[in-house]
């Protein structure tokens, strides 16, 4: 069983649909990639292991405006970021770094 999902690109808000599981885990729709994650093609078949989709709006498929009538995309990348987990901790998305040095100071 799949369910249809319309992301909105945050650069013309056109809208893209995609199906997908309806056991969903998306966390946001970004301009820009997350540093460190991998992302699959919307066509991509083991797209829901991946943390997250990189959408090219209007060359991955046909989008609508808000209302549901096709207009072309703007041909810009953004990108779905699914929530994801290190080690059983859910991280925070666009983090300033990942592996980095790390300023945790006990007195």
């Amino acid at each position: 069983m799949t369910v249809t999902v319309r992301y909105t690109c945050p650069h013309c808000n056109a809208v893209v649909s995609l199906e997908r599981p309806p056991d969903l885990a998306d966390r946001s729709v970004t301009k820009l990639r997350q540093p460190g994650w991998e992302y699959a093609e919307p066509d991509d078949a083991d797209r829901e292991s991946a943390d997250g989709v990189a959408f090219v709006c209007g060359e991955d498929g046909p989008v609508t405006d808000l209302e549901g009538e096709p207009i072309e995309g703007c041909g810009r990348p953004f990108y779905l970021n699914f929530v994801r987990y290190e080690q059983g901790v859910e991280l925070e998305p666009n983090p300033p770094t990942y592996g980095g040095p790390r300023f945790d100071f006990e007195s």
